[in-house]
C-alpha cells in the first residue's frame, strides 16, 4: 500500500470513546453502472485491492453456468451457502454436510482447511464437547463444496480444485474478468481458504456488482445465473453470514439489496433498484468500520427507506462497550462523509 493511496482516502469513520475521537479509518469507494461508468467515487478507487470474499457471488456463477447446479439439484439454500462467509452455525454446517454426501463426498475433500466457527456460541459448543473445528466449519466451506460439485460435473480432478490452473478456477477467472470488463486478470495471490484471489480496483468490483444487480445486457445463461444468485442471497440472508453479522442484518431488513463482505475491510453491494454496484475498502482493513461505511453510502444514495435505516441503526452506528457491558463510546461516519449530494447525483 502506497503512502499516496493512504493520503488519497479521506477519514471516513470515527471511533469515539466518551466525547473524544480515539481512532479513525480512511475509506475508498466506487459506485458504477452496468456499462462500467463510474457514477461516484471517493478516496483512491483505482488502486487494486484484494476483494477477498466479496467476490463469492461472482465465483458462484460457474456452479450455475456449467450445468452442475441443475445436474446435482442444487437448492436455493445451497446456492446461498455457495456465496456465504458463514458463521459455522449448525444451520450452516449441516446443509453443507448433506450437500457433500449427495455428491458422494465428505469434508475430507474440502481443501479450505479448518478454523473455529466465526459464531462465538457455536465455537464454544465445540470446545465444551471436546471437538476440534472441522473443514465444514470454515466460513468458505459452502463455496468450496460448490467448486467440488462443478469439478465433478466437468469430469475434472477433485484433488487440487483450488489451484489456479484447475479447470474450475480457469472458468471462475474468466467469468470474473468478464464481469469486471477486463480482458484478463492480474496474477493472483492466495486467499485464506487457499483459492486464488485477484487484485481488482474498486471501480472494477463495483462494475461487476452492478452487472450482478442488473444483468439484462448479459448473455442469457449469465443473466439467469446472476438473478438466481441474487434471489438466493436475498431469500436466505442468515445463510450468507449468520447471527449478529452485518450482511445478514442488512439483507434481512432490505432484501432488495445484495451485500457481501470480504476480509480486510472490503464490501461489495448490488443495488438492483438503482442498477448500480458499490465497492469499498477500509484502508487499514478494519472490519469494524466496513459496515458503518457501507450503510453511510447506502443512506447517501437513498438506497434505504427511512424505516430500513432506522432498523439498521445498531449496524450503522454501533456502540462501544467495556467488559462490564457499559456503553463507553461509538463508531460513526465522519461529519460530511460521504458527500451526500454527489452520491445522490450518482443515481
Amino acid at each position: 500500500m502506497s503512502a499516496a493511496g493512504l493520503s488519497a482516502a479521506p477519514v471516513a469513520i470515527l471511533v469515539r470513546r466518551g466525547e473524544r475521537v480515539e481512532s479513525c479509518h480512511r475509506v475508498s469507494y466506487a459506485i458504477a453502472d452496468t456499462a462500467g461508468r463510474r457514477r461516484h467515487a471517493g478516496g483512491d478507487p483505482d488502486r487494486p485491492v484484494f476483494a477477498r470474499s466479496a467476490v463469492k457471488p461472482l465465483q458462484a456463477l460457474v456452479l450455475l453456468e456449467s450445468g452442475a447446479a441443475e445436474r446435482f439439484a442444487v437448492s436455493q439454500v445451497e446456492l446461498a451457502l455457495a456465496c456465504a462467509s458463514h458463521g459455522g452455525e449448525p444451520f450452516h454446517v449441516e446443509p453443507i454436510r448433506r450437500w457433500l454426501a449427495r455428491l458422494g463426498l465428505d469434508q475430507a475433500s474440502l481443501e479450505c482447511g479448518a478454523h473455529a466457527p466465526l459464531h462465538g456460541p457455536s465455537a464454544e459448543r465445540l470446545v465444551r464437547a471436546g471437538r476440534a473445528p472441522e473443514p465444514v466449519h470454515n466460513n468458505c466451506s459452502g463455496k468450496h463444496t460448490a467448486m467440488l460439485a462443478t469439478a465433478r460435473h466437468l469430469g475434472a480432478p477433485l484433488a487440487g480444485y483450488t489451484q489456479a490452473d484447475h479447470p474450475v478456477q480457469r472458468w471462475v477467472a474468466a467469468a470474473l474478468a468478464e464481469m469486471i470488463g477486463a480482458d484478463a486478470l492480474p496474477a493472483p495471490a492466495l486467499d485464506g481458504c487457499g483459492l486464488p484471489t485477484y487484485p481488482l480496483t474498486l471501480g472494477q468490483l463495483a462494475t461487476a456488482m452492478a452487472r450482478l444487480a442488473e444483468p439484462a445486457a448479459l448473455a442469457p445463461d449469465r443473466s439467469a445465473a446472476c438473478r438466481a444468485i441474487c434471489a438466493a442471497m436475498s431469500a436466505q440472508p442468515k445463510l450468507v453470514a449468520g447471527s449478529g453479522r452485518a450482511c445478514t442484518a442488512i439483507m434481512t431488513v432490505a432484501p432488495e439489496l445484495v451485500v457481501k463482505t470480504g476480509a480486510e475491510g472490503v464490501y461489495g453491494a448490488a443495488l438492483p433498484s438503482l442498477g448500480l454496484g458499490l465497492a469499498l475498502k477500509v484502508e487499514d482493513g478494519a472490519s469494524r468500520a466496513a459496515p458503518v461505511a457501507l450503510l453511510a453510502l447506502l443512506e447517501a444514495l437513498g438506497a434505504l427507506r427511512p424505516e430500513q435505516g432506522a432498523a439498521l441503526e445498531e449496524v450503522a452506528r454501533p456502540v462501544v462497550r467495556n467488559h462490564a457491558g457499559r456503553v463507553v463510546g461509538g463508531i460513526e461516519p465522519a461529519a460530511g462523509w460521504p458527500d451526500l449530494q454527489a452520491a445522490r447525483d450518482a443515481r
